[in-house]
C-alpha cells in the first residue's frame, strides 16, 4: 500500500482538510479525469439536485479509481467544481464530498464555475491518486 501522508500546517487556519499531501517513493500516480454525474447510459442524473449529482460523481470517481487499481484512500488531492456562484450550493456539494471521503481529508480545492460540459451538469470532481508500482 502506498504511504500517503496528509500534511497539517500548524501556522495556518484549522480547516477540515489537509493543506498538502506527500507520496512515498516508488508510487504509481493515477490521474483521474473529472468524474461527472453520468449514469451508465451517459445521461446526467439528478437534474437540479446538487447532492444527487455529487453522489454520482463520487460513485464514478470510485469506479475510475478501481479500474486503475486504486481506491478512494489512495487519493492525494482533488478539485471539486460546482456550476454555481452561490456559496450555499458549494457547501451542499462539500458536505456530500466530505462525508464520502471521511477521515481521508485530502487537500482539495472547491471552485464555483460558470458552466460545466454536459447540459444540466452541476458538479465535477477531479482527483490524483498514488498506488504502489506494479
Amino acid at each position: 500500500m502506498t504511504r500517503i501522508r496528509l500534511v497539517r500546517a500548524p501556522n495556518l487556519a484549522a480547516v477540515e482538510y489537509a493543506y498538502a499531501s506527500t507520496v512515498s517513493a516508488g508510487a504509481r500516480m493515477v490521474y483521474v479525469a473529472g468524474a461527472c454525474p453520468l449514469d451508465s447510459d451517459g445521461s446526467v442524473v439528478g437534474r437540479d439536485d446538487l447532492a444527487a449529482q455529487t453522489v454520482q460523481c463520487l460513485d464514478n470517481l470510485v469506479a475510475a479509481l478501481e479500474a486503475a487499481g486504486a481506491v478512494l484512500t489512495d487519493v492525494v488531492e482533488t478539485r471539486v467544481l460546482v456550476a454555481s456562484s452561490d456559496r450555499a450550493d458549494l457547501a451542499t456539494v462539500w458536505d456530500v464530498y466530505r462525508e464520502r471521503f471521511g477521515d481521508h481529508d485530502v487537500p482539495s480545492t472547491l471552485i464555483g464555475v460558470a458552466v460545466l460540459g454536459y447540459v444540466n451538469q452541476l458538479v465535477e470532481i477531479e482527483a490524483t491518486a498514488a498506488v504502489m508500482s506494479d
